[in-house]
């Protein structure tokens, strides 16, 4: 995965920021949104592709575009940095293959405890109930 070429397939869009900062805020456009069509990226692999749809389905939008946006500083270009890192760390983390877990089969030590909490538990419960008068 090349990030330079991926970078260049990124769209993104200048919109005004909300919250405080007052006659700043209503003039100046410092929210970055960063858009980035899955489907038709040149640079993904078709497995590439099928990997993140499977991970970061939650994501995506109805139409499989990744939707980021940033308005945490009052640079426009400090947002788009912001954003473009919080992209590709998101893309790499949607691309690693999660490792296969190994059954194992659990100790005799830890076995044994549970067994004798059975025991305890069920002597417990014995015990409160009425005795048999018989």
């Amino acid at each position: 995965m090349n990030t330079e070429k991926i970078i260049k397939e990124l769209k993104f869009k200048a919109v005004r920021s909300s919250g405080a900062g007052g006659q700043h805020v209503n003039k100046v456009s410092s929210k970055v949104e960063l858009i980035f069509d899955l489907q038709n990226s040149e640079e993904l692999s078709i497995e590439e592709k099928e990997l993140l749809l499977k991970n970061l389905k939650s994501k995506l939008t109805k139409e499989g575009f990744f939707l980021l946006q940033c308005d945490e500083s009052r640079s426009q270009h400090k947002n788009k940095e912001i954003v473009i890192k919080r992209f590709l760390d998101l893309i790499t983390k949607g691309l690693k293959v999660p490792k296969e877990r190994k059954a194992t089969k659990p100790t005799k030590s830890s076995i044994q405890k549970r067994l004798e909490k059975k025991k305890k538990t069920a002597y417990k419960k014995a015990y409160r109930k009425r005795p048999d008068l018989d």
